[in-house]
């Protein structure tokens, strides 16, 4: 397990909440922790002419940031190894290039460059965008576990690459987890008698929702698993369970395309809405012929 869980810092509050759950995530997994660190001399990606005592600056500031993210993360978990990161490129690019040797990328909701008004920041939506593997979103107000994770599934789309982490987030905390499905209530079905339609389609989901899991729960035998079907907008639904579980874990769409749109509307919803963090697992692309 050399793969990292690499997480970004800033400074901000949020990037200290980002830093000490990704401590807890890496002794959890028994992995080491990469705290990066990004120094953006220039915006939009157009090189300007920086003093050289600027850069000095810049880079004194971002080692400051690292030592003082490493204490953080040595506070709350001493045993985890600890190893520092000063990128020089913009925040985003820098987390998407170091994703590609990473377990796990750690952010927070919102950065020292965002405006207060906005729920969540762009280096969050970016990571979640370009990461070659899953982003956790660090959402909410530290609260006590409640040892219980939700996964969304959406059936239609191939869910393994979510369950499997799922699953793994699920028996690492030994915690309970729901398998939360939802679909819209159809509007034809608003009609009298028109129940016994509902409950057929319920219980056809019900059954490949179970048959979705089935495999994983052969491989963590030890999780114990509840399935949880709603009439309700998929994002909705899981911006709802947020609210009493320790981590929501949803797909995110391919690295390259515009080719899953549900699957953005969903996560979408979930990086700016839910009460807890959000895990965006990337799905799994067929190579190409």
């Amino acid at each position: 397990m050399s793969d990292p869980i690499i997480v970004g810092a800033d400074g901000s509050v949020p990037s200290e909440r980002a830093v000490a759950w990704a401590a807890d995530e890496a002794a959890r997994c028994g992995r080491p922790l990469k705290i990066l660190h990004a120094v953006e001399r220039w915006g939009f990606d157009i090189p300007l002419n920086t003093a050289p005592g600027e850069v000095v600056s810049l880079r004194r500031e971002g080692e400051e940031v690292l030592m003082a993210a490493e204490r953080v993360a040595h506070a709350r978990r001493p045993e985890v190894p600890v190893s520092l990161e000063l990128a020089s490129a913009r925040t985003v690019r820098a987390l998407a290039e170091h994703s590609e040797e990473a377990f796990e990328v750690v952010v927070g909701c919102r950065g020292l460059g965002g405006f207060a008004g906005l729920v969540l920041g762009s280096v969050g939506l970016g990571a979640v965008r370009h990461s070659a593997c899953p982003v956790v979103v660090v959402r909410g107000e530290p609260a006590a576990e409640r040892r219980e994770i939700a996964v969304g599934i959406g059936l239609g789309d191939d869910d393994s690459a979510v369950l499997e982490y799922a699953f793994r987030a699920a028996a690492a905390r030994e915690a309970r987890l729901r398998v939360v499905h939802a679909w819209p209530f159809p509007a034809a079905l608003d009609e009298p008698g028109a129940g016994l339609d509902i409950r057929r389609v319920e219980e056809r989901a019900r059954w490949r929702v179970i048959e979705a899991h089935a495999p994983m729960r052969k491989s963590f035998p030890g999780v114990e698993v509840v399935e949880d079907l709603v009439q309700d907008n998929p994002a909705a639904a899981l911006v709802a369970a947020s609210r009493d579980v320790d981590l929501v874990v949803a797909g995110s769409h391919p690295r390259e395309g515009l080719t899953v749109p549900r699957s953005r509307a969903v996560m979408h919803g979930l990086l700016h809405h839910a009460h807890c963090p959000v895990a965006a697992v990337p799905a799994v692309t067929a190579p190409a012929p």
